[in-house]
């Protein structure tokens, strides 16, 4: 008789860490990605906000969606991205979110920049083709 309480102990013991582990109380905390990136946003306005992101995204997009910082329409290019820190450009009116890379004009999108240690990005609310 002792046994089976015993073993019903056991299996109840075992049943409730299953169910804490999946509910992600076991889990280990997020670590800081290995890549560390500067991403400043100048928005219509003329005001500026710096990001700092530590990700272990292999590209730009990537990096920005994990913190919801953009989101836009994908097209045949990748992501033509419409939003930008909560600021959505407004085509009819020829706005439009300039990507550039350490103040130098950037000739790839989000979808197609690979991302390294250390680099700084600025994403500017422009208007005017």
């Amino acid at each position: 008789m002792q046994k089976v309480r015993i073993d019903r102990v056991l299996a109840l013991l075992l049943a409730s860490l299953m169910l804490l582990c999946s509910l992600g109380a076991c889990q280990q905390p997020k670590t800081p990605g290995a890549k560390t990136l500067t991403v400043t946003v100048v928005h219509g306005d003329g005001t500026q906000k710096e990001f700092t992101l530590q990700t272990d995204a292999e590209t730009l997009r990537e990096a920005l969606e994990e913190e919801d910082i953009i989101a836009g329409e994908e097209s045949e290019y990748g992501l033509y991205v419409l939003t930008v820190d909560g600021e959505t450009v407004q085509e009819e009116q020829q706005e439009w979110w300039c990507l550039t890379k350490d103040g130098q004009m950037h000739n790839y999108g989000v979808d197609d920049t690979n991302i390294a240690d250390g680099e700084r990005y600025e994403l500017t609310f422009t208007v005017g083709w």
